[in-house]
C-alpha cells in the first residue's frame, strides 16, 4: 500500500465481499449454462456418430452372411426384477442372431468391457422375457476414433469392429433442374 492511500474501512471491505460474491454467483451460473450446452453437443455428436454407422450396416454385416434386415436404434431394455436395465446403440436382427453394437464418438478399451456387460444382461433379459429363446447374440463396437487397442481388445473378445471409411458419405441425388451455383 503506498503512502497516499488510505486503509479500506469495514463497510469498503463488506461492499467489495459482496460484489465479489454476486460475480461468482454469476460466474457459476454462466459455467451451468456453458455445461449444459457443451453436454448437448456433446450428445448431438454422438447421435450423428449413430447415424452415420448406421448408414449402410445392414448392408456391411449381410455382406458378412448375416441376413439382417432391420435396424433399431436406440433399444432400451428393463427388467425390474432382475435388476437389468440398458440400452443398445444399434440393434441388428435376423432372427437366429442379434447383433449388438455399441457405438461411441471415441472407443476406448473400458468402453469394449462395458459393451461385453451390456451383451451379457441383454442376453439374459431377452431369456427372462422367453424372446429369442433360441437366439445367439453377437457383439460390435463402432467408433468414429478409435482409441489405442481398443480395436485389437474387442475382436480378441469377438466383436466386431466398425470404422470410418471414404465410404462414410454420398451426395444426395440433386432435384430435377438443379444447377450448381459458380461463384
Amino acid at each position: 500500500m503506498s503512502a497516499t492511500q488510505s486503509p479500506l474501512t469495514y463497510e469498503q471491505m463488506m461492499a467489495l465481499f459482496l460484489e465479489n460474491r454476486e460475480q461468482m454467483r454469476e460466474m457459476r451460473e454462466q459455467m451451468k449454462e456453458t455445461d449444459k450446452k457443451i453436454s448437448a453437443l456433446g450428445s448431438r455428436i454422438g447421435e450423428i456418430i449413430e447415424h452415420m454407422v448406421a448408414g449402410n450396416i445392414i448392408d456391411k454385416f449381410q455382406a458378412l452372411g448375416y441376413d439382417v434386415t432391420g435396424c433399431s436404434p436406440r433399444k432400451s431394455f428393463l427388467n425390474k426384477k432382475l435388476g437389468i436395465k440398458g440400452e443398445i446403440d444399434l440393434l441388428l436382427d435376423d432372427g437366429d442372431v442379434a447383433i449388438l453394437i455399441e457405438v461411441k464418438t471415441t472407443l476406448e478399451t473400458a468402453d469394449v468391457r462395458r459393451h461385453i456387460g451390456k451383451i451379457e444382461k441383454y442376453r439374459r433379459y431377452a431369456q427372462a422375457r422367453g424372446i429369442c429363446e433360441h437366439q445367439r447374440f453377437i457383439g460390435a463396437v463402432a467408433g468414429a476414433v478409435v482409441e489405442g487397442d481398443a480395436a485389437e481388445f474387442a475382436q480378441e473378445n469377438g466383436m466386431y469392429v466398425i470404422v470410418q471409411s471414404g465410404n462414410a458419405v454420398e451426395i444426395v441425388p440433386p432435384s430435377e433442374g438443379f444447377k450448381a451455383k459458380e461463384w
